[in-house]
């Protein structure tokens, strides 16, 4: 197996609701983020042998191998392939570890790993409407074996099965918010953004910033109505400790070892491991769990090897139930807020979450870092790369 490693990844800034990203359509805001990744590295994108994205909305404006069209609408080399990729929220993360296999299999050379997702547009559940005329995705066989639940339920019984607390789900959603803000206070997400230039009535704005941060407080979390105030016995989530809809992109520079020293290029990180697994679709969002399991046994870490940890805050529910079963010390985890405080563009928020680690590994002066996440339907992902 070859050596695989990063030699960059970047980022959108992540836009809140009907924000600033909303005028984008997701070939060009795609587009414009492998560009600005091909210029940072001075590479023309004839060099690439594959580029993988991933995007969960995939209709309207995001059909069609949205991929393919974004690295066309960029006016990159035809002759390069690409592909979209559906894992539901782990999307762009299963990409990275589709290009990862690539690479160390001698496949390819070059994969750029990416994603996007332009929810004020393409909404969640928009490919799958109920009752639609294409028929009920987990109809027929699928609720005589498992039940269909929808993502806060699921977020709701992990809150009951790990006995957490209202409060303690707020608590960390405010943490994740006062993260997020420092994190831009200290300007650690510069290195990591593209801005990104969107038509607006009077000219063009660029939007260099994530949009979706909010001053918090725990007495204004407190008051919030949860999604399911019908349920029974009790429910934990809201507005304020769940992941916030969002617009964004995000794509990775993944290269063999050779052909970086070839380019002249730094290799930042190199890939140890990159796995999929499934879990519990009832529940849902517990995929990190055995996924972690998984990784740290093929690796043969600890957690206590990790110096960073970004686990996607889907809902706080899923941090802090995966925090409890390894008792896992939160100051390494999210360390620049998440999906709570930052917004969760589905497809797109893989690669986002493996450019944070990427970077603060080097802020930081860190060896090891951790990148996993929940799945709609049951399934888990985890990348462990090592900075370089």
């Amino acid at each position: 197996m070859r050596e695989v490693v990063i030699v960059d990844a970047v980022r959108s800034p992540i836009g809140k609701r009907n924000g600033g990203l909303s005028g984008k359509h997701a070939n060009e805001l795609l587009g414009d983020v492998l560009l600005g990744l091909l210029r940072r590295n001075n590479l023309s994108g004839a060099e690439v042998d594959h580029v993988v994205g991933g995007c969960v909305g995939q209709l309207g404006m995001q059909a069609a191998n949205v991929t393919r069209n974004a690295w066309l609408a960029a006016g990159l080399p035809l002759e390069v392939p690409a592909v979209t990729v559906n894992a539901q929220c782990g999307s762009s993360q299963e990409a990275a570890l589709m290009a990862h296999a690539q690479i160390a299999s001698g496949l390819a050379d070059i994969v750029i790993a990416a994603g996007v997702e332009v929810m004020s547009h393409v909404p969640l559940g928009a490919n799958m409407p109920p009752g639609g005329p294409y028929g009920n995705p987990r109809g027929g066989r699928y609720a005589k074996v498992h039940e269909p639940t929808i993502q806060f339920e699921g977020a709701d019984r992990i809150a009951e099965q790990w006995s957490l607390k209202r409060d303690e789900l707020d608590a960390y959603a405010k943490s994740s918010q006062d993260r997020a803000a420092r994190a831009w206070d200290e300007g650690r997400f510069d290195s990591q953004i593209i801005p990104i230039e969107v038509a607006a009535p009077d000219g063009t704005v660029v939007v260099t910033r994530d949009e979706a941060l909010r001053p918090t407080t725990l007495d204004g979390l407190a008051g919030l109505k949860p999604v399911q105030p019908d349920r029974t016995p009790e429910s934990f989530h809201t507005a304020g400790n769940s992941s916030q809809i969002a617009d964004g992109a995000g794509a990775v520079l993944l290269m063999s070892r050779q052909r970086a020293d070839q380019l002249g290029l730094r290799p930042r990180a190199r890939l140890i491991d990159s796995i999929l697994v499934g879990s519990d679709p009832v529940l849902m969002l517990t995929g990190p769990i055995p996924a972690t399991a998984k990784v740290l046994g093929l690796t043969k870490f600890t957690l206590a090897d990790l110096d960073v940890i970004e686990i996607n805050e889907a809902f706080a529910s899923v941090v802090l139930a995966w925090a409890k079963e390894y008792g896992a010390d939160l100051d390494r985890v999210n360390v620049n807020g998440g999906a709570i405080s930052l917004g969760h563009p589905v497809g797109a928020t893989g690669s986002i979450l493996i450019t944070k680690a990427v970077h603060e590994l080097e802020r930081s002066h860190g060896r090891y870092g951790l990148i996993t996440m929940c799945c709609g339907g049951g399934l888990g992902t985890a990348t462990v790369i090592e900075r370089l």
